[in-house]
C-alpha cells in the first residue's frame, strides 16, 4: 500500500475488513438487567463462604463485563445520566458474538455464563499456549499464526510466575475457590480453610483452567481494569470474558508455556 499520511478507504478496509462498526446501540431487557447481585460484597473471606454466589454488584458492572469494557467507559460512551432500566437505549462496544451454539460438553450454567459474556462459540483450538512474563501477553497458537493475544497478571516477587513448559489438565467452568492459608502466602496462618462460592466476582472469576504445575492455573478476575497492573499469587489472571475465551480454545494435554 503507498504511504499517504491519510486513513483513506484502503487503509481503513485493511484494518477492518469486515467494516464492523465500533460501537452498536442496543436496547436494555429485563433479562440483560437480571441479577443476582452481591452489594456489598464481604472482603472476608469466612463471610463470602456463607454466601451462595458471589455476584456482579450492579447492573452496570455486569453490563460492563458483557461488553468487554469497564463502567466507566460505559458512562463515557453514553451519560451519567443514563437511566439502567428495561427500554433504555444504551451504546456499547460492539464486541456481540456471530455464534451462542456452546457445545453440549458444557453445562448449561456455563453456556450462559459464555452467553452473558458475549463469547463467540466459534472459537479456533489452540495448539499451545504461551505466557511472557516480560510483555505482559498471554498468547494462544496454532503453528506460528497467533490465535488471541490477551493482556494478563502473572505473578510477583513473592509468587513469581513458574517459568517451564507445563500442561493444561482441565477445565473447571463456574468454580468455587478455596481459601486455603497453608499455600496463600499473604494468608493469616491462623485461618480456617474456607469454601468462597462460584460467580463473576468470584476471586478466580468465572473459570479456572487447570495447570500440571500444582496450585497454579489460569483463570479470571473480579477485578477486569486491574489486569496487568497489579499483581498475583503466581496464578496467571484474565478478564473473566478473556479467560472464558480461552476456555473454549484449549484442552487436556494443550502445552502451556511460561518464559521469562
Amino acid at each position: 500500500m503507498p504511504v499517504t499520511g491519510k486513513l483513506d478507504a484502503a487503509t481503513t478496509r485493511a484494518l477492518n475488513p469486515n467494516m464492523r462498526p465500533a460501537t452498536v446501540t442496543l436496547t436494555l431487557s429485563e433479562r440483560a438487567l437480571a441479577g443476582p447481585y452481591t452489594n456489598p460484597i464481604p472482603k472476608d473471606y469466612a463471610e463470602q463462604a456463607k454466601l451462595t454466589t458471589i455476584g456482579y454488584r450492579s447492573p452496570l458492572e455486569k453490563l460492563a463485563e458483557m461488553f468487554h469494557t469497564t463502567p466507566a467507559t460505559l458512562v463515557a460512551l453514553n451519560s451519567r445520566e443514563t437511566m439502567l432500566r428495561p427500554g433504555t437505549r444504551v451504546v456499547f462496544p460492539n464486541v456481540l458474538p456471530s455464534s451462542r451454539s456452546f457445545a453440549d460438553t458444557w453445562a448449561g450454567d456455563y453456556r450462559q455464563t459464555l452467553a452473558n459474556l458475549n463469547v463467540d462459540a466459534n472459537q479456533p483450538q489452540a495448539d499451545r499456549v504461551v505466557v511472557d512474563k516480560s510483555e505482559g501477553w498471554l498468547r494462544a497458537y496454532k503453528g506460528d499464526k497467533i490465535l488471541a493475544q490477551f493482556p494478563a497478571t502473572m505473578g510477583s516477587s513473592h509468587d513469581p510466575l513458574p517459568i517451564g513448559e507445563w500442561k493444561i489438565q482441565g477445565v473447571a467452568p463456574n468454580p468455587d475457590w478455596q481459601y486455603n492459608p497453608a499455600i496463600l502466602r499473604h494468608a493469616d496462618k491462623s485461618d480456617s480453610k474456607e469454601i468462597v462460592p462460584p460467580g463473576p466476582n468470584n476471586p478466580v472469576g468465572v473459570v479456572w483452567i487447570d495447570l500440571s504445575k500444582e496450585h497454579y492455573g489460569i483463570h479470571g478476575t473480579p477485578e477486569p481494569e486491574n489486569i496487568g497492573k497489579t499483581e498475583s499469587n503466581g496464578c496467571i489472571r484474565l478478564t473473566n470474558w478473556d479467560a472464558a475465551r480461552l476456555s473454549l480454545m484449549v484442552k487436556p494435554g494443550t502445552p502451556a508455556i511460561f518464559q521469562p
